[in-house]
């Protein structure tokens, strides 16, 4: 029989899981650089993206409980095959440049611990060498193991990260300033970036996998996941908003493979030379930690979207044990290395705002079917308070990227 933590880790596993994807390359590095770049003022667009990051969880989680499908599968049945096939794309693009950011910042995070060479060698052979070790342990790992490792990750992470930010000493008057809406005078690229970052992109969609792979698979499970959804983006927002005050108190005028050095110093002379591994530590775990959670989570969709396309049952259990599978893990892992000579500030900026770009399409979807007792069932239908939620946060996206 389980021991009372086992089943309070079990509770809590996936939540956690998507808040590690979700607070590596997407948090550290772009709301880092967002921080320097536009100060305190984008604190507000960290909690916006936590909840709205919640609010989408919730959604998407409900759909597949109530219907024992997908939400890739919800579309491809609902809104036409030609959803499935705007979304393949989609998730085409998005590996390569979500791959490129994750090789590139664990490359940078390499170079700042252990520099091999000049700076830009070092990063290249480290960031091969992390997604070479990724690729190894999702394909030779079972679910329970990459759970433990991650568990770890974010432990470690989060305590550095969430200490830096406190022993950097910052201006708490302009931290609460923060958490109250304002557009930087940068623009609104980087709220755009942060909101894509905290937000979460397709990296979402993996908590369905993931509760499948628990058994989480009935209504009866749907109170549960929202308590795991909530405390896994507490720890995102909580994360995200340490990430900012850490960079605000940075001046960055590197933007490329010194970028991580660059920080670590800034931070000792504030800090004291521990600070500067302290910070080096967390930064390393947030970013492998993130690669992991990418590598082991979006050869998901392109497995459900290859039965799919096939005309075949998509498994519910079992999916990483599939050719597909198999197939999307390797690219994953391979191809996004040859974009590793692109610069890490542009790399990461790109990132948060193409990733920012799904949410309202994910938004506009969960409208569409979770709105109709039909599909989901009565009671289950979205609350019209979440729903204004939804639309409040199409409208909000379509705004910043008019605006950006």
């Amino acid at each position: 029989m389980p021991s009372k933590t086992t089943s309070r880790w079990k509770l809590f596993a996936p939540g956690i899981l998507l808040a590690a994807i979700g607070v590596g390359a997407g948090d550290l590095l772009t709301s880092t650089l967002a921080g320097s770049e536009a100060g305190l003022g984008v604190i507000w667009a960290v909690v916006v993206g936590a909840f709205l990051k919640w609010v989408l969880g919730e959604g998407l989680t409900r759909w597949q409980l109530a219907t024992g499908t997908t939400l890739l599968e919800g579309w491809n049945d609902k809104l036409g095959a030609g959803m499935r096939w705007v979304f393949f794309v989609y998730l085409a693009l998005f590996s390569l440049v979500v791959g490129a950011a994750l090789v590139s910042a664990c490359g940078v995070a390499g170079a700042a611990v252990f520099p091999i060479g000049d700076l830009d060698t070092s990063r290249l052979v480290w960031g091969i060498i992390h997604s070479l070790i990724g690729l190894a342990m999702i394909w030779r790992g079972s679910f329970a193991s990459f759970e433990r490792i991650m568990s770890a990750l974010v432990g470690l992470m989060f305590v550095t990260v969430v200490v830096t930010a406190v022993a950097s000493g910052p201006d708490w008057g302009a931290v609460a300033m923060g958490f109250i809406p304002s557009m930087p005078s940068t623009g609104s690229n980087w709220v755009l970036a942060v909101l894509g970052g905290v937000g979460g992109t397709v990296t979402l969609l993996a908590y369905g996998y993931w509760i499948r792979e628990q058994g989480r698979d009935s209504t009866a499970d749907l109170a549960n996941c929202r308590l795991d959804l909530a405390l896994g983006n507490s720890l995102t927002g909580i994360f995200g908003i340490a990430v900012i005050i850490i960079g605000s108190q940075l001046k960055l005028e590197n933007s490329g493979n010194a970028l991580a050095i660059e920080m670590a110093d800034q931070l000792a002379q504030v800090m004291g030379p521990a600070g500067k591994w302290i910070f080096l530590a967390g930064f390393w775990a947030a970013v492998f930690s993130s690669l992991l959670g990418v590598w082991q989570s979006i050869p998901y969709l392109f497995a459900d979207f290859w039965f799919l396309t096939r005309g075949e049952k998509v498994p519910a259990v079992g999916l990483t044990n599939t050719r597909p599978y198999s197939f999307y893990l390797i690219a994953i892992a391979l191809l996004p290395l040859l974009f590793l000579g692109n610069p890490v500030r542009q790399v990461q900026l790109v990132y948060g705002i193409f990733g920012a770009y799904f949410l309202p399409v994910l938004a506009g979807t969960l409208i569409l079917l979770n709105s109709r007792s039909k599909w989901v069932g009565e009671g289950f239908q979205t609350h019209w308070s979440l729903n204004a939620v939804l639309v409040g946060a199409v409208v909000l996206f379509v705004y910043l990227g008019v605006a950006s």
